[in-house]
This record gives structure tokens, C-alpha cells and sequence, in this order.
């Protein structure tokens, strides 16, 4: 028998999404007669423990006897429990800060650690994420922030819906401006985004027509790796060697500054990828964007002015362009920052549906049986060993300055 458990969220603020659904629980227990699921009793989540009783499934306070831990955010250090499996978002991979101490201990307690943002395909797709949910609040998000500066339209807040379906009556008779919106990636993120754009009826637009040309109704175009990045010798844009020499190409994103209106930025960064723009190019009287929504979120990453995390309940804040310091929103001569580290908390009964749905489709069978290529690809440490491919994490795990 496996017993899988669900952790009650510990991180602060407490996220209310979940890895499987009651009715998800349900179903693993009709077809599986030899997994058994607990979870953990949380004031929090977005499905509450009674939904889950009803559904059948057993829900308590110590978990401690599951073999398999299934949690969303990171797990406090305090919390975890020795020699068990985990899988969650360790946000360990790029070497966070703020999670080493986390990490040093998943190895002292001798943890098997399965990151979910590691899971991939053979050709380095994501297999889980929330990134489509995280899209398409963001997005809005964005759209909303927009309204408010300029009072052009009113558009309320995602968390106000009990739903995704309920989230699109609220578009209906909306009227959005001649504006011109920049989205950058082509992942799961800029999916949500882009249906947004479509609900809103935002028309989509070729890249040079968005530079070149103006419009009597609103526009966006979306701009991928190739319409981003040249290297710098002249060589074409390829992916994969984009990502092994970032620090070969630079970005063809400085256009669009002074053309957009807002940018929802859905691109995977890491400290060595050239940023969309940098603060010299803020302080220009020809910077038009005047809304980001970040939705990938990276400390003065991509964007720099991504001066931190802003909460659920109060996304955006501002940034003067010339001082570049952290102002209330929508004043003048600041830029808008949406920047939420957790926005499909706004839909998570549509997100955590989702999510549940790809991890029992791709995931659960492999991991309580023989494992997979993938399963192994995304276990950072086993029984408290970095596996191979994290080797490079050594001096991180060890509490060093990286």
C-alpha cells in the first residue's frame, strides 16, 4: 500500500491551492486500490476538509505515516519530516536565497525531493505548472491596473469570482481603448495571457505592424525568442543555444518601449539572459509603457524594476523612472508594477483542477511504481544526495554564499 499525503500549506502567506482535488482523490481510490491518499487538515485551502470527508477521503492532522508528500509552495525547514518523498515548487533551482536554509535540511533529514518545476517532457517541456492560470490573472491584472491609471474602465479583481467561467461574464460590454500591449514568451503563461487578449477582444498584430503602424482599436503582438533576442556574431536565433550562451545574444526588445502602452512579460530569465530593457531606458521621455505586469516575476530581472513581490490583495505599485524608487501606484512620472509571486491563488479551484489533472495523468502512476525518465530528471536530492544533474548546487546546499 502507498499512502500519499497532502501538506497543509506552511509558508507565509499561506497558499490555497492544492495538488489534487476531492473529486481527483476519489477517483485515484476507484482505480487504485493500492494507494491511499490523507490529507492534512488546512484552514486554508481553497477545497475545505469537510469536501474532502464527503468525497471520502481521510483527513487528519499528522501525516507523518504517508510515504509521499504532495505539497504546491515551499515546505518550512521546521516542517518536514525525515525520510520521507516530497514534491513541491522548491524554488531551488536558481539558487534562491531565501530558500537554502530549506534545502540544506531536505539533505540533513536524508528527504527524496522531486520539484515539480523540473518535471519535463523529453523536449524540455513543462509537464506540471500553474503557469496558464498565472497567465491569465496576470494579464487581467494588468488590464485592470491600466484602467485605473488612466480611468479609461473599470475592471474589478480575479479573487471577487468564484471561477474562471464566472471571471469571463464580467468582460461583457467592456470596452477597452486604442492601447497596445507587448506580451512576451510562448509558454504556458503567455497562453493565459493571449486568452485574455482574445476575451477582451484585443486584436493580435504582427510585430513590425505594432511598431510601425497605429491603430483605431486595440492591439497586441506577441514577441517570442526569435523576435527578442540576435546574437550578437550575426548567427540566427536558435533556442537551445540561446539558453546554454545567453550572454551571446542580446535583446531586440528596446522598440517596444516606446510604443507599448503595457507589457505582460511571461519569459523565462536567469541572471545571465540579457533584460527586456534597463533603467537608462526608463528615464527616456520616449519610455511610452506606463503598465508591466510580471507575471513571471523575477527580482529585477527581466525587468528591472521589478523591485519585489507585491501581495494578492494589493498587486501593483509604482516606480519613478528617475529616482527608481518604490511609489505608490498610478502617479505621474512612475511606471506600474504588477509583481505577485502566487497570482492563480485568484482562480485556485481552477488551477488546482488543472494541476491535479496533469499530475495524475503524467505523474502519480510512474512515481508509486516503476519511476521514469522524467521522474529522475526532476529528483534534485536523493534520500539527502544531490543526484548528478544538481551537482551544481554543492556549495549552495552547503550554505555558502552563491
Amino acid at each position: 500500500m502507498t499512502r500519499i499525503g497532502l501538506l497543509r500549506e506552511g509558508k507565509v502567506p499561506a497558499d490555497n491551492r492544492v495538488a489534487l482535488t476531492p473529486a481527483q482523490c476519489k477517483w485515484i481510490h476507484q482505480k487504485a486500490a493500492d494507494v491511499r491518499i490523507t490529507v492534512q487538515s488546512s484552514p486554508n485551502r481553497c477545497y475545505t476538509d469537510k469536501e474532502y470527508r464527503d468525497a471520502g477521503i481521510e483527513v487528519i492532522d499528522d501525516i507523518s505515516g504517508c510515504d509521499i508528500l504532495l505539497g504546491i509552495k515551499e515546505v518550512p525547514a521546521a516542517n518536514l519530516i525525515a525520510d520521507k518523498t516530497y514534491l513541491f515548487f522548491s524554488h531551488t533551482k536558481k539558487q534562491q536565497l531565501t530558500n537554502q536554509a530549506m534545502f540544506r535540511t531536505i539533505l540533513d533529514k536524508k528527504i527524496t525531493l522531486i520539484d515539480y518545476e523540473c518535471l519535463e517532457h523529453e523536449d524540455g517541456q513543462r509537464i506540471l505548472g500553474f503557469g496558464f492560470f498565472a497567465g491569465v490573472v496576470g494579464a487581467h491584472n494588468g488590464i485592470m491596473a491600466y484602467g485605473r491609471r488612466t480611468s479609461l474602465y473599470q475592471l474589478g479583481r480575479v479573487h471577487e469570482q468564484p471561477s474562471f467561467q464566472e471571471l469571463i461574464h464580467t468582460y461583457f460590454g467592456l470596452r477597452i481603448p486604442n492601447i497596445k500591449v507587448a506580451v512576451t514568451g510562448s509558454g504556458r503563461v503567455a497562453h493565459g495571457v493571449l486568452e485574455i487578449m482574445n476575451l477582451l477582444e484585443i486584436v493580435e498584430v504582427e510585430p513590425d505592424e505594432f511598431l510601425e503602424r497605429g491603430f483605431a482599436y486595440p492591439v497586441f503582438t506577441q514577441l517570442k525568442g526569435a523576435s527578442l533576442y540576435e546574437h550578437r556574431g550575426g548567427n540566427p536565433y536558435q533556442r537551445e543555444d540561446f539558453h546554454l550562451h545567453p550572454q551571446d545574444y542580446c535583446c531586440r526588445f528596446g522598440s517596444y518601449t516606446q510604443t507599448a502602452d503595457i507589457l505582460m512579460n511571461g519569459i523565462y530569465w536567469d541572471k545571465q539572459m540579457p533584460r527586456l530593457f534597463e533603467w537608462e531606458d526608463m528615464a527616456s521621455p520616449q519610455f511610452r509603457i506606463q503598465t508591466i505586469a510580471d507575471i513571471t516575476d523575477d527580482l529585477e530581472g527581466s525587468i528591472p524594476c521589478n523591485l519585489g513581490d507585491s501581495p494578492m490583495n494589493d498587486p501593483v505599485y509604482g516606480v519613478d523612472r528617475i529616482t527608481r524608487d518604490k511609489t505608490a501606484p498610478y502617479l505621474p512620472g512612475s511606471v506600474d508594477v504588477m509583481a505577485v509571486g502566487n497570482l492563480p491563488n485568484e482562480l485556485p479551484r481552477d488551477a488546482s483542477r488543472y494541476f491535479g489533472e496533469q499530475l495524475i495523468k503524467h505523474v502519480l502512476e510512474p512515481l508509486i511504481r516503476a519511476g521514469s525518465p522524467a521522474i529522475q530528471r526532476a529528483t534534485m536530492v536523493s534520500k539527502g544526495e544531490l543526484t548528478a544533474p544538481f551537482g551544481y548546487l554543492r556549495d549552495y546546499a552547503a550554505g555558502k554564499q552563491v
